[in-house]
């Protein structure tokens, strides 16, 4: 299996707390994804996350085709840390680290994506022709989203 790692970082004018607030609600998830991909909840969720708390929406990456996903969040380390790992979905593996650091004037983001496709390695050309330039895009939108909610370091 071919492990795939993609890793982002943020930072923002705001204080640790009032990031953590923000993504540790899986409401804003919505928010901080693109239109384009039709992102849609399939079940009731809570303001703040919890260990074991499952999420489950449709999404439209390619082509307009709807697929399920399934996540959980396995890991919680307030104000600092949490992981949401894929359950169910388009990936062979899909583990999620979301960081939070303070730094001077504000906060440190850091998302570590570590992921892998079904029938290795008949699937390797789909990352290099498709999924790591639409997971750009995606964390693209959501550096540009944030700048403009929070302003910039």
């Amino acid at each position: 299996m071919k492990l795939y790692s993609l890793t982002r970082i943020q930072n923002l004018p705001i204080l640790i707390e009032e990031a953590w607030d923000y993504f540790s609600n899986p409401r804003n998830l919505n928010e901080i994804t693109p239109k384009e991909l039709n992102l849609t909840m399939t079940c009731t969720l809570p303001e703040k996350m919890h260990i074991g708390l499952l999420i489950t929406y449709k999404v439209r990456p390619v082509l307009g085709i709807p697929l399920t996903w399934v996540t959980e969040i396995t890991n919680i380390e307030e104000p600092f840390l949490f992981v949401d790992e894929q359950r169910f979905g388009p990936y062979r593996f899909w583990h999620h680290q979301h960081h939070f650091r303070k730094i001077s004037g504000g906060v440190e983001m850091k998302d570590i994506v570590s992921y892998a496709f079904p029938f290795d390695p008949f699937s390797r050309p789909i990352n290099a022709l498709l999924v790591r330039s639409k997971l750009n895009s995606i964390f693209d939108f959501r550096f540009r989203f944030l700048q403009q909610k929070y302003g910039g370091l």
